[in-house]
């Protein structure tokens, strides 16, 4: 298909990312409600809208969460109307989390609804972040374009990370626990462990390419990490300062290790880390940056990150 004639609506934010990456922003008709970057395509028409209110606090979220998914229903709505109107060739989804984005399942049947309109769809399911380059590549094939100098660049800037890393010794690679929700605490996972390696650090709790675990205060407490860094799903940099109080009242923050070190960071989640497109690599000189600032200075303090 020449690229002049793609119509891609995108439900998920990363692939809106990966479709603008690949050179074809101009390509996209329509999006999610949470797709926000690159800035330009915040104008086009939403096609999809949540059952729950993202302004309440982590609990009351995961409650609303919890009670969706036991009445067998999705967390997000597809506006069929608007999807028709699109006419989309394409459409961009993903089927690794029901919570994260409109799932694969619920895209299927939107389709079918559509009448006339036979859409391909391009489901992605990244769990570590090699998934990342071969969905940039199975992206870029199924829609016309190259990837390979996109690739090649994000993966040469996490090789620099790793590399000036490389020759850190155990002693020199602090602790690490990454918090992906306050209530009930959730310690991020996928791609996050393979990241804080990456950044010349020693991630808890989680393990590369399974989900987010659920641990309990007293766990973390006992393990006492040299590094905490707040990165929930879906907040930015000033909504995750508010939620990480939930944990920073408890009487026995004071007394964890990385508390009186100043080493806890709260981090804009949404935009990097939960997100698996190109600003994955961000997320790794990010940390690299945060856990080594002797080694590293990129600039994206206060933009990306800040101390607690």
């Amino acid at each position: 298909m020449n690229n002049q004639n793609l119509r891609i609506v995108s439900l998920l934010p990363s692939a809106t990312e990966i479709v603008a990456a690949l050179g074809l922003n101009s390509a996209i008709v329509g999006r999610s409600h949470e797709c926000d970057y690159p800035p330009e395509i915040q104008n086009l028409p939403v096609c999809t809208q949540a059952r729950l209110d993202s302004k309440k606090p982590s609990g009351k979220i995961h409650d609303d969460v919890t009670d969706i998914v036991e009445s067998a229903l999705s967390i997000y709505q597809i506006k069929i109307d608007t999807l028709q109107q699109l006419q989309p060739t394409h459409i961009m989804t993903q089927d690794q989390c029901d919570v994260c984005a409109v799932s694969l399942a619920e895209v299927e049947k939107a389709v079918a609804n559509l009448g006339d309109t036979h859409p391909k769809i391009i489901s992605l399911q990244p769990n570590v972040i090699t998934d990342l380059w071969s969905d940039i590549e199975r992206v870029a094939e199924e829609l016309g374009v190259e990837s390979k100098r996109l690739v090649e660049d994000m993966e040469a800037r996490v090789k620099i990370c790793a590399q000036k890393t490389q020759q850190l010794s155990i002693m020199e690679r602090p602790s690490v626990a990454c918090i992906e929700w306050t209530d009930p605490l959730m310690i991020a996972a996928n791609w996050i462990p393979e990241l804080i390696t990456f950044a010349g650090g020693q991630c808890l709790f989680s393990v590369a390419g399974k989900n987010a675990p659920q641990v309990t205060w007293e766990t973390l407490v006992a393990t006492n990490p040299d590094v905490i860094i707040f990165m929930p799903c879906g907040f930015d940099l000033a909504r995750t300062r508010t939620e990480a109080m939930v944990l920073t009242n408890r009487p026995e923050w004071q007394n964890l290790q990385a508390v009186k070190s100043g080493r806890v960071y709260i981090t804009d989640g949404n935009s990097y880390f939960n997100r698996p497109g190109p600003r994955l690599v961000d997320s790794v000189e990010i940390l690299a940056e945060v856990l080594h600032p002797e080694i590293f200075a990129y600039g994206y303090k206060m933009q990306a990150w800040d101390v607690m």
